[in-house]
């Protein structure tokens, strides 16, 4: 009674006086006037725990999607990244090649000139006759082994700086590194190998500077 007695209390604001009046005669009425009341907010509670139910399993959904399109997002951005590393990185030693390239053969065009400098040398030993070269004839012997000696040293100064000398007579012809001026026969040689070298030539760093001018033995 007590208990039906306090719920009603709550329900005061919602009846008129005359029906307080009238339930508080009845004890029945006003048990049923609370429990009536207390279904329906038991309806109210069920209607939106109901609602709540509904709605939970569209907010998962939405999550996913977000979760999808964040998951792609992610994929794209790290694929850019990679992209942007590779390109980065593919830069970069492209720039360092041609730095250290720049180092190599950046003095391809002095040491050509120098060549010509080694070149004369060259013939200017070999047009002297070798009996010619005597102690009575002290000058000469002099000059002539100045002149090897400037050679000798002027060659050591092209290997110091990577400049190497070819000199390919009676290797096979490779068309990188010499040049064929004329295919001639030559008893007891293989075809294709060189048979004269009319101009030695020279490689910078591995490089083809100057081919040498060759002949050529000619096939049968």
């Amino acid at each position: 009674m007590l208990s039906c007695l306090h719920t009603f209390v709550h329900t005061l604001p919602e009846v008129g006086l005359s029906y307080l009046f009238v339930t508080l005669s009845s004890p029945r009425l006003l048990c049923t006037a609370a429990k009536q009341k207390n279904n329906g907010q038991n309806l109210e509670e069920d209607a939106g725990q109901n609602e709540q139910k509904t709605d939970l399993p569209s907010t998962e959904k939405t999550l996913m999607e977000e979760k999808v399109k964040l998951e792609e997002q992610l994929k794209e951005t790290m694929e850019k990244y990679k992209r942007a590393l590779a390109d980065t990185e593919n830069l970069r030693q492209r720039s360092q090649k041609l730095v250290e390239e720049a180092k190599l053969y950046g003095i391809q065009g002095f040491c050509k000139d120098l060549l010509e400098v080694a070149d004369i040398l060259e013939k200017a030993t070999q047009c002297v006759p070798k009996e010619e070269i005597r102690d009575d004839n002290p000058h000469l012997k002099n000059l002539y082994e100045g002149l090897v000696m400037t050679e000798v040293q002027i060659q050591k100064v092209f290997t110091k700086h990577g400049l190497l000398r070819l000199d390919p007579l009676g290797a096979k012809f490779d068309p990188y590194e010499h040049e064929a001026l004329f295919h001639t026969p030559a008893e007891g040689r293989e075809p294709g190998t060189v048979a004269l070298v009319n101009k030695v030539g020279y490689k910078l760093h591995g490089r083809t500077l100057r081919p040498a001018l060759v002949g050529v033995v000619k096939g049968a």
